[in-house]
This record gives structure tokens, sequence and C-alpha cells, in this order.
């Protein structure tokens, strides 16, 4: 079997990449990234193919150009650019929003096409994240042209690879049918991410990403503001969306520290020195925080709309559930967790063992490859 990955920028396109390759099922991936990029997940230069071009463009004279102007020639490019590549492909494996006039021309051709989404059904995202934004009194324009482009890409699509039930549930109730939909739960890379040893006895609630409106921030900052635990702190690693800026100047004190930036390598660090992990987003696909923090033994607290449900098995066992938007909810279980140490410490085993037995990367490739031989058998 030959499979043809395409992507613009990486996502977890290079880990899946590795894992087909293992399983002798990759034939090339067509990447904006630079092929020495890709090459650190063990791919040789026969296996890529480098549009860099447009990362380029995308990265550095974006602000010269319009947006509209660099993402429109950006994907449409990224996907036009598999069709010499088709022809010896078996299967197609495209990101959304940069694949439609590649499956067009895989469907052609008679080759099997998979759709990479992400996050919920385009709809859904943007019918939510309209009401949220309009919570704030912030502005929200939908990318009408995107919009269009997932919808094109959904219908044509043989199959639709999600990562979450949450976003199923979202496909579903846009009329999508269940049999084109593969729930298949991102990996964890065990070995960057583990736990050391916490250096303090500071109940520590810990949030990374970005800092946003979609990602339900406010809810948990101003949960833990209202709480005002005694040696508690607060810390956000990733950067602060523009809509926030002017939202959290009255939350900022000692206990909470918004740290900006880390690199994947020492992320680590920051998840062992906390007591727990939250996620409340609006919605979001997955989280891939959530199972790197809870590979480093924590607890997770996180909405509905995210990959959470799938990671939880039962609550008060690797964490809790609740729903958007619930500060009361949240403050419940922050303070449970801050009351009862020693059953914050079980959660702790427990999401460790968790996140092993069935979300590492491995397992992730696992899952595919198993559907691949499916399909093609």
């Amino acid at each position: 079997m030959k499979v043809l990955i395409s992507v613009v920028g990486r996502f977890h396109a290079f880990d899946l990449a590795k894992e087909l390759k293992k399983k002798s099922y990759l034939w090339k991936i067509n990447t904006t990234l630079p092929k020495f990029k890709a090459r650190e997940w063990g791919l040789t230069n026969e296996e890529i193919k480098s549009n860099i071009f447009w990362e380029v463009l995308r990265r550095y004279f974006n602000k010269y150009l319009s947006k509209s102007f660099v993402e429109k020639n950006t994907f449409t490019s990224q996907a036009k650019s598999n069709y010499k590549l088709l022809k010896d492909a078996d299967v197609f494996i495209g990101w959304s929003g940069s694949s439609l006039e590649a499956i067009i021309k895989a469907k052609k051709m008679g080759k099997i096409c998979i759709l990479e989404r992400g996050s919920s059904h385009y709809s859904y995202q943007m019918k939510i994240l309209s009401v949220e934004y309009a919570l704030f009194n912030k502005k929200f324009t939908p990318n009408k042209w995107m919009w269009e482009r997932e919808l094109q890409e959904y219908e044509l699509a043989d199959y639709i690879s999600v990562p979450s039930t949450f976003v199923k549930k979202s496909f579903l109730q846009f009329g999508i049918p269940e049999r084109k939909l593969i729930v298949n739960p991102y990996g964890v890379d065990l070995s960057r991410f583990t736990r050391t040893k916490k250096k303090d006895s500071k109940f520590r609630v810990i949030s990374a990403g970005n800092f946003s409106i979609q990602k339900g921030s406010l809810y948990l900052l101003k949960a833990f503001a209202e709480l005002n635990l005694e040696n508690s702190e607060f810390w956000h690693l990733g950067s602060i969306d523009s809509d926030m800026e002017d939202v959290i100047i009255k939350y900022r004190n000692e206990k909470v520290q918004f740290l900006g930036h880390k690199p994947q390598d020492e992320l680590y660090n920051y998840y062992s020195q906390g007591s727990v992990f939250c996620l409340l987003s609006i919605q979001d696909g997955f989280g891939m925080v959530l199972t790197q923090a809870m590979s480093c033994g924590l607890p997770i607290i996180t909405s509905a709309n995210t990959g959470g449900p799938d990671l939880i098995l039962e609550q008060g066992q690797e964490g809790f559930v609740v729903n958007i938007r619930d500060t009361e909810q949240l403050k419940e279980y922050l303070m449970y967790l801050y009351n009862n140490p020693d059953v914050l410490e079980k959660m702790s085993f427990a999401a460790v063992n968790r996140v092993q037995s069935g979300f590492t990367w491995e397992d992730y490739g696992n899952r595919y490859y198993e559907f691949l031989k499916a399909i093609t058998s």
C-alpha cells in the first residue's frame, strides 16, 4: 500500500507518517515545511516533498500581504501540488482546508480519500464561536471562503478522521453519515512527557496553549481568582490572544503567572510542578495538552467540548469533565482536589496509567493502520 499525506505546516502529520512508515504503508508526505524538519521524525528525503515557498510566505511576508491572499494561495497551491504525486498513491490523507483540489483529482483517479479534521464540524465551530465572542462583546468574522471549502471537502472525502467523540457528534449533528467518520484520538510522546519530582507543596493550576476566547481561558482564570486559595498559583504556558489582553488585566497578581511560550522539550518540567491541568475550551478537537499533562502526572479538568471525555473513564478517576462556561462546577472540583491531596495523588497515577494504555503515537498509528488495512483488503 502507498499512502500520500498532505499538510500545510506539521500538526500531527509527521507523527502519522512515522507510524505508517513502520508498517511500510507510507509512500510520501507533502508539506510546506523544509525537509530537514520532517527528517527529525525519521523520514528520508525520498519520502518528503517540501513546498517551502508557501511556508516562508506565511511566516515572513504575511505582514506585507493580505491574510486572505496568503491563506487562499497557500492552501490551494498545497492541494494542487499533490496532482503528480497522486498517480503513484493508493490512499490520499489530507488536512482539512488544504485538500479540496487534491480530493477532486484523486476521486477522478479512483483513489481512496481520507480527510483529517482536527476540530469540530466547521459549521458547528463557527456557530458556537459566534455566540461566545458575542458574550465577550468581541467581533467575530467567520471565514466564509474556508467554510465553503471545508464543507466541500466533507462531502467529497470517502472518510473523515477526527480525534474525539465530541467532534464526531458535531459532524453527525450537521448531517455527515456515521459510516464516513473515523474516531482516532491523538497520541503523546511518552519519552518527552514524563513526571519529575514536584519541588514544593503549592497547589498549582496549569493551563497551556493559546489563552483565548475559544479555549475558554477566562472561565478558568475567573474560577481560580474567585476561590482565592491559600498557597496556590495559576500558571499559563503559551501565548495570550490579543482579544484577551484587556480582559485579564484585573486578574494579574502574584498568584497568577503568564509564563509565555515554552519549547516542547521543556514543557514536562512545568507540568510536573502542577497539581491539576485545566482545559475549558468552548470547542477543541482534542487538546493534545491534555495527554501531555496526564503523562506528567496531572489529573485533568476539561470541558465536554474536547477530547477529555474520551480520556476520563469515570468522573473523579483521571479527572473531571465540566460543561462549557460552568465556573461554579469548575470551582467545586478545584476545591475538592485542593482539600483532598490523597485523592489528588491517586488521580495522578490514574492519569499516567490512562495515557500509557492507548494514547501513545504508536497506538494512534496502529489504529490508523488497522483501518487502512480494513478498507483496502
